[in-house]
C-alpha cells in the first residue's frame, strides 16, 4: 500500500519513470514503464534487481548486445489475427528488422557462460520462435523494405515485362522527339517529360496538330503542350496494366505469408513481450548507471541498513555542475525502528527524508538503488508520506487539516511492516498544540511497531528519544565557524535549528536578535548550545582518536622494522667475520707457492741475488707473523713502512707516502695517491680505492705493532675485493619480477656497490604501473651511502630506469 495517491509526484519518482522513457528504445520498453508498480513480494523484487544488474553488468563488461531495431509491431499482429486481413508491406520490413534483433539476442545470451546472466537468460528461454518465418520474409522482402522480383515466378514475369516495354518507350519516345526537333516543332534543348504519369514531349502550341498524339497538358502561358506520341499510347496502357497486375500479385504474396505466421502469432507475441522487457531492462541499468546504483543484499522484512546512500536525482543535477552529494548512511532495525531528524533549515532534513522515500520505492519497484552494493535493504508492505513542498505563507486551517488527515491515515493504518516519512513533523498550527499532538501520535505509531523518518525543530520530539524506546535522534551537521550547512547526517543525537546564528550570518539587525533573545528566555538558547558544543566536541574528540590511530600503527610499523634490521644485521655481522677468518688461514696455507713462483721468475729474470735473498728474508718473517692465529677483532698484515712515510709530519693530516688504515679496521696500508677525495692504498702488492674522509693516519711504532700480531685476512677479503669489482655490472635489470624478489636483489645489489666504492648505478623496473619503481625507490631512499636517485634521460629509458649516485 502507497499512501497518499500522489506519493510519486510529492517523493520524485514522477521524474524517474520519465527518465525511464526516454532511454526505451521502442514503444515496448515504454509499455513497461506506464506499468511499474509497488511491490511487496521479495523473489519478484530479487528477481528484477538481478535482472538490471546483469543487464548492467553487460553494458559495464560485455561486448555488442543487440541494440537496435527494437520495433513494435504487435498492433499489426493483432490485426491480422482477423482471417482476410493482410500485413502492410512496412509492417512486414519492421517485423524482419525486429525479428533479426530478437534472433540476436537469443544468440548472444546462448553463447555466453552458463553462470553468466541467469535471469535474462530464463527471458529467452521462455521465447518459442520459429526460425523460418524470418527466412521466409527473407524470400519476400529486400533490405531496404521493398518486394523481391523473386518472390513468387507471377510477379519476376510481370516485372520483367515492365522493363521491356519502358524500354520500349524510351526508344519510340527518342525518335519521335529526334523527329519533332528536325522539324522545328519542339525547342533543341527540350527533353522528355512527365504529366499524368505518362512519358511526354514538350511541343509548341503552333505545332500540336502535327504531331499525332494525347494531350496531357499545357504550360501556364500556353504556348508548349505536352503531348503523348500515339505510337507509345498503347504501349503506355499495356503498362498500366501491368502495373496493376504487379500490384494484384504483390497483394497476394502478402496474404499468403500473412496466413503462413498466423497459426504462430502467439509465438510473436511472446517474442515481442521478451524484447520489450529487454528494452525495459536496458533502460533501468542505463539509468543505473547514470546515478551509480548498486543491487543491495535483500532481506525479507521490514529493515534497512544503508552505506552511502544518495538522492538520485539531486545526484544528477549535482553531476552536471560538477558537485558531489554528501552521501547519506542510515540502519533501522528492530531495536531502532524510528528516527527524528532535526537541524537547521535548509541543511538537508528534507532532502534526507527524500533519500530513504525515493530509493526505497526504486527498490520495491525492481529498480536498483543509489547506494553502496554492501548495502543491505529490507521489503516493506506499506510506504506513508506526509510531506508539504510548499514553504509559503499558505500554511492555514485547511493545509494543517490535510496534515492531521495523513497522520491519522497513518495511526490508523501503519503495522511492523510499515515504513512512514513525515517532513517537520506538527508544524502548520500553534507550537506547543501542535507539538503536543504530533507527540502523542509518534507514540502511538511507535506501539504498532511501524518503522519511520521525520524531520521536525520541536523540543519535546527531539526529547522523545529518551523515554520512548525505539526511537533515535539524528542531527543535520553545521559548520559553526563557516555557519553553513554539512548536509551530513549524524545519528545519536538531536541537532540545533542554529536560527540566531543563520540570522547573524545574513546580517539579521542585532537589536531585534537580542529582544528575541531575551523573549526566548535562556533555557532554550542553552539548551541549543549545549547539543552545537557537544557535537563539535565529539567531531574533535574522533578526529583526534583517529590521529592517534595512525600515528601509533606508524610507531609500531617503524620499531618492527627496526628490531628486524638489527637481528639481521647481527647475523649477517657473525656470518662475514666468520667466513672472512676462514677464507683467511685456507689463503695462508698457499702463501708460501705463491711466494716461491715470484722468486722463480724474479731469478728468471736475472734479478740481483743481494736483492733476491733480502726479499726472501722478508717473506719468511712475514709468512711467520702470517701463521699466527688471529683473534676474533684483532688486526691483519701490515707493510712495513717507508723511510719517505716515517719522516712524515705527525699533524694527522693524510699525505702521500703515509701510512694508514680504515677507521674502525686494523690492517694497514701505504698511500701511494690522492686525488681530491679519493684515496688508493696499497696493502703488500694489492692497492685498494677508498675515500680519505674514512681513513686515520697511522705512526710507524704503532704501525709495526700493528703488523707482529696482524694476520693476512685481510689480503683475502681485498682479493676477493678485487674479484668482485671485476665483475660487477653498473646495471641492474629486475623487470618481470615480484616485488619481493626485486628488492631483494636490489638491496643485494646496493650493499654490494656500496663495498666496492661504485660512485653510480642503473636499477631497470621498468614502467608498468610503477609498483617496482615505488618499492625501490622507497627502499633507496632509507640508505644512508645514497646520495640520490633520479630518473634516467628520456632517450635512455625515462622513468623506467633509476640512477644511483653514492656519496
Amino acid at each position: 500500500m502507497i499512501y497518499p495517491r500522489n506519493f510519486e509526484s510529492k517523493i520524485g519518482f514522477d521524474i524517474i519513470r520519465q527518465k525511464l522513457t526516454d532511454l526505451c528504445m521502442s514503444s515496448l520498453g515504454e509499455n513497461y514503464v506506464e506499468k511499474i508498480r509497488f511491490l511487496n513480494n521479495a523473489d519478484l523484487i530479487e528477481r528484477l534487481l538481478n535482472q538490471v544488474n546483469e543487464f548492467k553488468e553487460i553494458i559495464s563488461f560485455g561486448q555488442g548486445f543487440p541494440a537496435q531495431d527494437y520495433f513494435d509491431v504487435t498492433p499489426e499482429l493483432r490485426r491480422i489475427k482477423i482471417p482476410g486481413t493482410v500485413i502492410e508491406l512496412e509492417a512486414l520490413f519492421d517485423l524482419k528488422s525486429s525479428l533479426i534483433t530478437i534472433f540476436e539476442i537469443i544468440k548472444y545470451l546462448k553463447k555466453t557462460e552458463e553462470e553468466q546472466y541467469p535471469e535474462l537468460k530464463k527471458l529467452v528461454a521462455e521465447v518459442q520462435l520459429d526460425a523460418s518465418i524470418l527466412k521466409k520474409i527473407d524470400t519476400i522482402v529486400d533490405d531496404k523494405g521493398k518486394i523481391k522480383d523473386s518472390a513468387s515466378p507471377e510477379l519476376k514475369e510481370i516485372r520483367g515485362s515492365l522493363i521491356r516495354k519502358h524500354a520500349s518507350i524510351d526508344q519510340q519516345i527518342s525518335k519521335a522527339l529526334k523527329y519533332a526537333k528536325s522539324e522545328g516543332w519542339t525547342e533543341r534543348d527540350v527533353e522528355p517529360t512527365f504529366r499524368n504519369n505518362r512519358l511526354v514531349i514538350p511541343v509548341s502550341a503552333t505545332h500540336k496538330r502535327k504531331l499525332k498524339g494525347f494531350i496531357h497538358d499545357e504550360s501556364a502561358t500556353g504556348q508548349t503542350v505536352y503531348i503523348e506520341p500515339a505510337e507509345i499510347f498503347d504501349t503506355n496502357n499495356e503498362i498500366r496494366e501491368l502495373e496493376n497486375a504487379e500490384r494484384r500479385e504483390i497483394i497476394k504474396i502478402l496474404t499468403r505469408f500473412t496466413d503462413f505466421i498466423r497459426p504462430t502469432l502467439d509465438d510473436l507475441f511472446g517474442a515481442y513481450r521478451m524484447l520489450g522487457q529487454i528494452d525495459f531492462i536496458r533502460a533501468k541499468a542505463r539509468f543505473a548507471l547514470q546515478i551509480e546504483a548498486n543491487r543491495p543484499i535483500l532481506f525479507d522484512k521490514p529493515f534497512l541498513n544503508w552505506v552511502n546512500s544518495r538522492h538520485p536525482l539531486l545526484f544528477l543535477s549535482f553531476k552536471e555542475q560538477k558537485r558531489e552529494v554528501v552521501p547519506l548512511n542510515l540502519k533501522l532495525d528492530a531495536k531502532e525502528r524510528i528516527l527524528i531528524v532535526s537541524g537547521p533549515n535548509a541543511g538537508g532534513k528534507s532532502v534526507c527524508l527524500k533519500t530513504v522515500g525515493l530509493n526505497q520505492y526504486m527498490l520495491q519497484c525492481g529498480m536498483l538503488p543509489a547506494m553502496d552494493e554492501i548495502s543491505e535493504a529490507g521489503i516493506f508492505e506499506k510506504i506513508f508520506l506526509d510531506i508539504g513542498d510548499e514553504q509559503s505563507l499558505e500554511n492555514d486551517l485547511s493545509t494543517y487539516s490535510s496534515h492531521l488527515l495523513n497522520i491519522k491515515h497513518f495511526v490508523t493504518q501503519s503495522d511492523e511492516k510499515t515504513l512512514f516519512l513525515i517532513d517537520e513533523f506538527g508544524t502548520g498550527t500553534e507550537p506547543q498544540l501542535g507539538g503536543a499532538i504530533a507527540e502523542a501520535s509518534l507514540e502511538k505509531i511507535n506501539e504498532k511497531g511501524a518503522f519511520g523518518v521525520i524531520t521536525t525543530h520541536y523540543a519535546n520530539l527531539k526529547l522523545l528519544a529518551d523515554s520512548q524506546e525505539a526511537i533515535i535522534n539524528g542531527a543535520m551537521l553545521f559548520d559553526t565557524k563557516e555557519i553553513k550547512p554539512l548536509y551530513q547526517l549524524k545519528v545519536g543525537k538531536p541537532g540545533s535549528s542554529f536560527a540566531f546564528e543563520i540570522a547573524k550570518n545574513i546580517g539579521f539587525p542585532k537589536a531585534i536578535l537580542k529582544s528575541a533573545a531575551e523573549k526566548t528566555g535562556t533555557t532554550q538558547l542553552d539548551f541549543d548550545k549545549q547539543l552545537q558544543q557537544l557535537e563539535v566536541d565529539k567531531q574533535e574528540i574522533l578526529k583526534k582518536e583517529a590521529q592517534l590511530k595512525v600515528a601509533d600503527e606508524f610507531l609500531q610499523e617503524i620499531t618492527r622494522k627496526y628490531e628486524e634490521l638489527l637481528a639481521k644485521t647481527e647475523a649477517t655481522k657473525d656470518e662475514i667475520i666468520t667466513k672472512a677468518k676462514s677464507e683467511a688461514r685456507e689463503i695462508l696455507d698457499g702463501s708460501n707457492k705463491l711466494i716461491e713462483r715470484t722468486i722463480k721468475e724474479i731469478k728468471e729474470a736475472k734479478a740481483d741475488k743481494e736483492k733476491t735473498k733480502k726479499l726472501r728474508e722478508d717473506i719468511k718473517i712475514k709468512t711467520e707473523a702470517i701463521k699466527v692465529k688471529p683473534k676474533s677483532s684483532e688486526p691483519k698484515v701490515k707493510k712495513p713502512s717507508s723511510a719517505k712515510a716515517s719522516e712524515g709530519k705527525e699533524d694527522g693530516k693524510i699525505r702521500v707516502g703515509d701510512l694508514a688504515k680504515v677507521i674502525g679496521q686494523d690492517t694497514v696500508g701505504e698511500v701511494v695517491e690522492i686525488s681530491g677525495k679519493d684515496v688508493l692504498l696499497s696493502f703488500n702488492s694489492i692497492q685498494f680505492r677508498t675515500q680519505l674522509r674514512k681513513l686515520e693516519k697511522v705512526s710507524r711504532k704503532q704501525a709495526r705493532k700493528e703488523t707482529r700480531r696482524s694476520s693476512s685476512g685481510y689480503k683475502h677479503i681485498i682479493n676477493e675485493i678485487n674479484d668482485k669489482m671485476a665483475r660487477f655490472d653498473l646495471s641492474i635489470d629486475v623487470r618481470g619480477k615480484r616485488a619481493e624478489e626485486a628488492l631483494t636483489e636490489v638491496r643485494n645489489y646496493i650493499d654490494e656497490a656500496i663495498l666496492l666504492n661504485v660512485k653510480e648505478v642503473n636499477i631497470l623496473h621498468g614502467k608498468g604501473d610503477g609498483i617496482l619503481r615505488n618499492v625501490i625507490r622507497e627502499h633507496l631512499a632509507s640508505v644512508q651511502e645514497i646520495k640520490s636517485y633520479k630518473n634516467q634521460h628520456i632517450e635512455f629509458g625515462g622513468d623506467g630506469i633509476t640512477v644511483v649516485n653514492f656519496r
